[in-house]
């Protein structure tokens, strides 16, 4: 993302969403309060940002839990190759006040979030970060009980300990069964990096195991890189079934763990089930989300397009072609927060630049990736023709394992710029 700022004696500055940001001078008189719920990549990095482009805004992080659990990487831990203890961040080094309870409403109106300590924070802006919430409701047979035995883990942390237990349980021979959802949902390219993973471990440890994922779409993120990868790594252990095969489920049973499709019926020895999403509960309770459970937004400001004064972003925002992920949440943070500099001190933001880049590994030293630019058209997130792309297809091996090394310093980044 490129945009500017206008500093108080009225220049300009570009900022790079996803780069190094440079300091924006807020409006001093007055302390404008800005409210953040939700401290992951997106609430976390646009709090930082606030700190960073407007010093003088009052500041608020409201987030449940003390410590983050990251999402990106813990494919990795359901593989064995990760202790969970390296996806956990605090929040002391995030440089502005955090509150650590949940926020149980939002009176627009009198623009103020209600938390369930009872406190009440008042806001001159509101930015909800919420995540995703699993849509139980969307699947039927699958439910939260459903979980404990069919665990999603597309929430990292208790479901992610679960399903690698689960794993390592397994006798040798025995068949792991995956179902990915319709979009949208929270990382598009995570379920086939999860694939891998599941793949690799089966092959290293479980070897006489298969892996069966069962898709309610006929494409997907890196396709093409993913098949290849697969042909050549785990040929005869891991089999995708498209929509158009019979691989959207219709209905689970977690007592059986089988998965029905139209076509037919597979049961599994392990079963990861990642069902249909929505913006995480607080969207609903502040009016922003609509009926598809997720949240339009301003491609400029992310301000809602349902309630003023609120800005949504991450996970839970309908941000056109830019899709759902650590990176485009931290990128959206910084757009949001120089927006929200600009428009408290009575200016107008610019039109942003946006970079999303995600990297998956498909072994310890296999990684691809894909990266694009996206700005505001029409009133969406568009991609910006030919300013992105994808690993090549015919790169070496050496070209897959420098990759794998650039998604470990990405993560170390990533996680630095939120969390400090």
């Amino acid at each position: 993302m490129v945009g500017g700022a206008k500093t108080m004696s009225v220049t300009r500055r570009s900022v790079v969403a996803g780069g190094l940001a440079l300091p924006f001078a807020a409006r001093a008189a007055g302390s404008p309060r800005v409210v953040v719920i939700g401290g992951g990549f997106g609430g976390a990095s646009a709090a930082r940002a606030l700190g960073r482009y407007a010093p003088g805004v009052d500041v608020t992080l409201v987030e449940a839990n003390a410590t983050f659990t990251a999402c990106p990487f813990s494919n990795h831990v359901i593989a064995g190759l990760r202790d969970i203890a390296a996806q956990r961040f605090g929040y002391k080094s995030v440089g502005t006040k955090v509150v650590h309870a949940e926020a149980t409403g939002v009176d627009a109106t009198a623009r103020r979030v209600t938390l369930n300590n009872g406190t009440v924070l008042a806001y001159d802006r509101l930015i909800l970060s919420p995540g995703i919430d699993i849509a139980w409701d969307k699947l039927p047979g699958y439910d939260e009980a459903a979980s404990e035995r069919m665990p999603h883990a597309w929430k990292a942390g208790a479901q992610t300990l679960l399903l690698r237990k689960q794993l390592a349980a397994m006798k040798d021979g025995g068949t792991v069964v995956m179902s990915v959802p319709a979009n949208p949902y929270r990382c598009p390219p995570g379920p086939y990096e999860r694939a891998s993973l599941i793949a690799w471990y089966l092959k290293t440890h479980k070897p006489r195991s298969k892996l069966l994922v069962l898709d309610a779409k006929d494409a997907f993120s890196k396709q093409k890189l993913f098949q290849a990868g697969w042909a050549k790594l785990y040929p005869g252990i891991l089999k995708w079934v498209s929509a158009s095969d019979g691989g959207t489920v219709t209905r689970v049973d977690p007592a059986t763990l089988t998965f029905a499709t139209d076509f037919g019926s597979h049961k599994a020895d392990v079963a990861n089930v990642i069902p249909p999403q929505k913006a995480g509960r607080i969207a609903a309770v502040a009016g922003v989300a609509d009926k598809t459970g997720w949240c339009p937004i301003d491609p400029v400001t992310f301000e809602s397009r349902l309630v003023p004064g609120v800005h949504v972003i991450g996970d839970a925002a309908i941000a056109g072609a830019m899709p759902k992920s650590a990176f485009a949440a931290n990128a959206q943070a910084k757009v949001c927060a120089l927006a929200i500099a600009r428009l408290l001190e009575g200016g107008t933001p610019d039109d942003p630049r946006l970079i999303n880049t995600c990297y998956s590994l498909l072994a310890p030293h296999y990684g691809i990736s894909v990266a694009g630019i996206y700005r505001p058209a029409k009133g969406l997130l568009t991609d910006i023709p030919d300013a992105g792309g994808t690993s090549p297809l015919d790169a070496p091996d050496s070209f897959r394992a420098q990759e794998a090394a650039n998604a470990d310093a990405w993560f170390r980044t990533i996680t630095h710029e939120a969390f400090g």
